[in-house]
């Protein structure tokens, strides 16, 4: 339990603390109860929402007691953006997403033993909760000062959409949060994301006020890329945990196409490997990067522990068939369609010559071009090398009835969708 805070830190995972002294103390003097919250204003949470998770995760696996709330009752208001407001979900949508977002992290701790984990909703306690009794008991204890001071109501007052009063009460909601668990649970440790930090310190200084105990708030650095462009999109959008969001596949070649210079610190965050098993992981990156050996076990190993081993070894298996080392009639009709997704592709139909789908589809320029790439051995068809010029796609060479793969070399790639 003493060195959870220095292997944090190696990790890069603290960005502010209200007392780091006070809080080493108080996990050496040994178990807490900490908890993080998750608001419900999407059907799934995404890979930014991992690092909360993994960090309340390696806090558990050092000794201490999560609490892992779902916030039923903030996410029908939802943390004001820099942006502008809100669309305000209905309670039913909010509701279901709830359970989704439920399901989402509890394979992701451990809800058994001296440090289970606790669900949590504050539904629970906002929804009894009286108007009257919300001002009074709880209120009381804001200064409009304060609040006003927070940069993004700050941010807001400032533009032309201003803020309001539904947003800004939303740092009385999470405070409130953290007094409840105080109470109930005796926590005193809350963790989020550094965008974060003046809602934590709104449950600080509520439990401050109202019960005179020192508590604490620690915040994780918001992850970026090297190259600045913002962590955790892709070309077709965010990369959520739900698998009918964002595929198994896509999800795992997200983290096996990280840049050597993203890469070590991703395996920092979203890993559970040693110290040792990292540094040796950064040398190969230093001197073998064409092997990639690196992203191939960051993207293994948190495949594996959002969707599981099971499917972690299909889209490995689908990742490597793609580009010839193994059978692409093996993969079942959804890991096939999620690799082949994000590929370039064109209509064709059975009986078309397979020159003149490489050269709609794009992989060569012209019908030329992909003669002169048949004749050289550099095309493929379902990774089968195209030996004749004349060849013609056949109904038994179309995977689960519905595409083909053809191949220019050993890494260009493109898709054949034929309409039944």
């Amino acid at each position: 339990m003493t060195d959870i805070l220095e292997d944090l830190r190696w990790r890069g995972l603290i960005a502010q603390s209200t007392d780091e002294t006070a809080l080493r103390d108080a996990v050496t003097a040994g178990p807490i109860t900490l908890y993080c919250g998750f608001d419900p204003t999407a059907p799934s949470l995404h890979i930014g929402n991992l690092v909360q998770i993994l960090t309340v995760r390696r806090l558990q696996l050092a000794g201490h007691r999560p609490l892992a709330l779902v916030g039923g009752a903030t996410g029908l208001i939802g943390d004001p953006k820099m942006t502008g407001e809100r669309t305000l979900n209905a309670p039913e949508v909010v509701a279901g997403w709830v359970e989704r977002i439920r399901r989402q992290i509890e394979p992701l701790l451990d809800f058994d033993g001296p440090a289970a984990a606790r669900m949590v909703n504050n539904l629970d306690w906002t929804a009894p909760m009286s108007a009257i009794d919300f001002l009074r008991d709880v209120g009381k204890h804001y200064r409009l000062g304060t609040m006003l001071a927070k940069d993004t109501v700050a941010r807001r007052l400032n533009s032309d959409q201003g803020i309001s009063f539904t947003e800004f009460s939303y740092q009385i909601l999470q405070g409130m949060d953290y007094l409840e668990l105080h109470r109930r649970y005796g926590a005193t440790l809350q963790t989020g994301g550094n965008d974060q930090w003046g809602n934590l310190l709104s449950g600080v200084e509520l439990i401050r006020k109202v019960t005179q105990s020192q508590v604490h708030a620690l915040t994780t650095p918001l992850i970026t890329k090297a190259d600045g462009t913002k962590f955790g999109k892709t070309e077709t959008g965010t990369v959520w945990l739900d698998p009918e969001l964002t595929s198994p596949y896509a999800f795992y070649q997200f983290w096996l196409n990280a840049d050597d210079a993203d890469v070590v610190g991703y395996l920092k965050v979203f890993t559970f490997r040693s110290h040792e098993e990292i540094d040796t992981l950064e040398r190969a990156v230093a001197e073998r990067p064409a092997a990639r050996e690196a992203q191939r076990t960051l993207a293994a190993d948190v495949t594996a522990l959002v969707h599981g081993e099971e499917a972690t070894a299909k889209v490995v298996t689908a990742s490597q068939a793609l580009f010839g080392r193994g059978n692409l009639a093996d993969l079942d009709e959804p890991t096939v369609a999620a690799a082949l997704a994000e590929i370039p592709r064109t209509e064709g139909a059975v009986g078309a010559q397979v020159v003149d789908l490489m050269a709609a589809s794009g992989l060569v320029p012209s019908k030329g071009a992909a003669r002169r790439a048949v004749s050289e051995g550099g095309a493929y068809l379902n990774n089968v090398k195209l030996v004749d010029e004349a060849a013609e796609l056949r109904s038994e060479d179309l995977l689960h009835g519905r595409w083909a793969l053809l191949r220019r070399g050993k890494r260009t790639l493109a898709v054949v969708d034929v309409c039944p």
